[in-house]
């Protein structure tokens, strides 16, 4: 098993490098007066990625990084427990709890093999995190043991058509061209920073949702907004934002 995460302490690795650009994003989203998801900040009223129930409901945050998911979640009175395999990223996170005194568990872990009970939470999360670097066939089954029986799961990562237009060069953005095979689709590994990630295509979601006894229930296309001028990630424009999804949020819900 310990062989077949190895991409963990890759991406372990890669995450504790970028420390510096991390704690910006912490006290900005931290700071947020609402919820914006993804690459282009879609404000939550138009992307509702959020449950619309969440007081007093038990969430757990899969791949948290600085946990202001979790930190938006608490705030809207959820008993959120934040996880992530990546030390320097749960120190900022704590060091954001204590800036802010919003206090909730944070616990080290591969979204993969989460060391929580089955069956203990109402909703898990996540915003990339493991919905990108964590492998599907793994945490997916996961998030199906520590969810009740009709729990729901909701997670955020980069669309499959902005996969398929990507190349792999650093800093070269999407063009409307296809630059590699959706058949296949999995595990990505880029050259420059050695970091792995898993995109699925949407047929192979829903496979492995519904092996896992989940029905989907949305799919949600983000595009970026219309006032939108530029992009942390090089990787995307808004211009190509605007005419295609960047981003895509599945909503599915354990079965009984």
């Amino acid at each position: 098993m310990a062989e077949e995460l190895s991409y963990v302490t890759t991406n372990v690795a890669a995450w504790a490098a970028r420390q510096d650009d991390q704690l910006a994003l912490a006290r900005r989203a931290w700071a947020a007066s609402e919820p914006s998801w993804g690459i282009f900040g879609v404000p939550e009223h138009d992307a509702h990625v959020l449950p619309a129930e969440l007081d007093g409901r038990d969430v757990v945050e899969l791949g948290c990084g600085t946990a202001y998911v979790s930190a938006w979640l608490a705030r809207r009175g959820a008993r959120p427990v934040a996880v992530d395999p990546t030390p320097t990223q749960l120190a900022i996170a704590r060091r954001m709890q204590a800036e802010h005194d919003l206090r909730f568990p944070l616990v080290r872990a591969a979204g993969e093999q989460v060391p929580l009970r089955s069956g203990r939470f109402d909703v898990a999360i996540s915003e990339y995190g493991a919905a990108i670097w964590a492998d599907p066939y793994r945490w997916i089954p996961e998030a199906a043991r520590l969810l009740r029986p009709g729990g729901e799961l909701v997670f955020l990562g980069n669309s499959t058509l902005m996969m398929l237009c990507v190349p792999d060069e650093d800093g070269v953005a999407a063009t409307d061209q296809l630059v590699r095979p959706q058949r296949g689709m999995c595990r990505f590994e880029w050259p420059d920073d050695e970091s792995v990630e898993f995109h699925l295509s949407p047929g192979d979601w829903i496979r492995v949702l519904r092996d896992n006894g989940f029905a989907v229930e949305d799919l949600v296309e983000l595009y970026a907004p219309d006032d939108a001028a530029t992009s942390d990630y090089p990787f995307v424009t808004p211009d190509w934002a605007r005419r295609w999804p960047h981003e895509e949020v599945w909503r599915a819900r354990r079965l009984g």
